[in-house]
């Protein structure tokens, strides 16, 4: 035995699956929660609602309903979880979403635009707003807080005055009122939903086999498959459940996966891609753990820091564009109320943390889930409007707790 593979053999023990779960216990009891706590949640919130309106919670036009609910809240909060991660805040996120799909549908309606025009202008204004705002926190170092918070008082006076007082602009495009008022063809959701699993397969595999070749520190084969028919489970449960005919006339059909759906797939497939394989997305998590240590590694963290605040501003822009298609208008108060505090909420209760350095772009779609099905369930219930306020303060603050408690167990244990 040579002395490399004496120094290295504690290291090459093989990773069976009762090793990996003792390691993930660890990692739970070292305050790596991950995604845990918003899948419980969501487990706990489909059994409540389900147990205390069995008939209409469940059913095939609350569910499709729900997915759509979801929708603008998500790409808000996965733009948001890019500031997150540097330990950052956007407050004007909300309201930059009103703004761009203001801009959007004055262009539309009253400039006589075509959609796609209208479109890239909104998300250009979207990434205007961002690197204003960055360069104004990296630059002149002004705290996020306090410039945010100047954004979102200034950029609802732009609304109103582009809209007017007590005005309204209507979304008549058939295309992006389509994106969360049509469905795709059965046949098409179907399609798209084997081709995600599929890939996801493929790729969860061939990312197994270049680690096990390379005798590198891998999952099971046996988690990994198990990971991967969960995933496929969930995909080809919701498709089957969104196709099935949740007409409320025998004379029509509907039926099929709402087209916003795909589009907030697309965009956690980007962002993933983005954090997780590319050197910016490394950076990113470098800057929001130690960002004088990224500096001195080389990393321009000015450069990151704009950067994040442009992406959360245009996935903003998305939001906003998804939900005029939803409302099929915009109005003065666009993007206000408790828009900015449900996807702030979204994203930590997903498993982003408050502190940076800890988040992924799943963490938007599973805490987007959650907020929506609080929000669905308490209406199904009946609940008065101050009990619903009160308890979805009460479960983001709860989600705040939690990162909190779990950032300082991992300092307690030296991670």
């Amino acid at each position: 035995m040579t002395l490399a593979e004496s120094d290295f053999a504690a290291d090459r023990r093989v990773h069976d699956m009762g090793s990996a779960l003792r390691d993930y216990r660890d990692r739970i009891r070292a305050g790596e929660l991950g995604a845990l706590p918003a899948v419980l949640g969501l487990i706990a919130l489909v059994a409540l609602f389900t147990a205390l309106k069995p008939d209409t919670f469940l059913s095939k036009g609350n569910m499709a309903n729900l997915s759509v609910q979801a929708l603008p809240i998500t790409i808000l909060a996965m733009g948001l979880v890019f500031v997150l991660l540097l330990g950052e805040i956007d407050l004007s996120a909300g309201v930059a979403s009103g703004l761009c799909a203001a801009v959007l549908a004055k262009l539309i309606t009253d400039a006589g635009q075509p959609w796609y025009v209208a479109v890239l202008s909104a998300v250009a204004i979207g990434i205007v707003i961002g690197t204003t705002i960055g360069w104004l926190v990296s630059v002149l170092r002004i705290p996020s807080f306090v410039v945010t918070l100047a954004f979102f008082l200034g950029l609802q006076g732009v609304t109103l005055r582009l809209i007017g007082e007590g005005g309204t602009v209507a979304v008549r495009d058939e295309l992006i009122v389509a994106l969360s008022n049509r469905n795709m063809p059965i046949w098409l959701g179907w399609t798209l939903a084997t081709a995600c699993v599929a890939g996801y397969t493929a790729t969860q595999l061939l990312r197994w086999r270049r680690r096990h070749v390379r005798d590198l520190h891998s999952k099971p084969i046996g988690f990994v498959l198990a990971q991967c028919a969960v995933v496929a489970a969930a995909l080809l449960i919701g498709t089957y459940v969104l196709s099935l005919d949740r007409a409320p006339s025998p004379l029509i059909t509907l039926g099929g996966i709402p087209w916003g759906v795909p589009l907030v797939g697309a965009l956690l497939i980007v962002c993933t891609f983005v954090l997780g394989r590319t050197a910016y997305g490394r950076h990113i998590y470098a800057v929001g753990g130690n960002a004088e240590a990224a500096r001195r590694a080389g990393i321009n963290v000015t450069r990151v820091r704009v950067s994040v605040f442009m992406i959360g501003s245009g996935l903003a822009a998305v939001s906003g564009i998804v939900a005029a298609s939803r409302l099929n208008s915009v109005a003065t108060d666009a993007g206000g109320g408790n828009t900015l505090l449900y996807a702030v909420g979204a994203a930590v209760i997903g498993g982003t943390s408050l502190f940076g350095g800890r988040g992924k772009a799943r963490d938007a779609v599973l805490g987007g889930l959650v907020i929506a099905l609080i929000d669905n369930g308490l209406g199904l219930l009946g609940t008065s409007a101050y009990l619903s306020y009160l308890i979805t303060g009460l479960v983001l603050l709860f989600a705040a707790a939690i990162d909190a408690l779990a950032r300082r167990r991992r300092s307690n244990v030296g991670r």
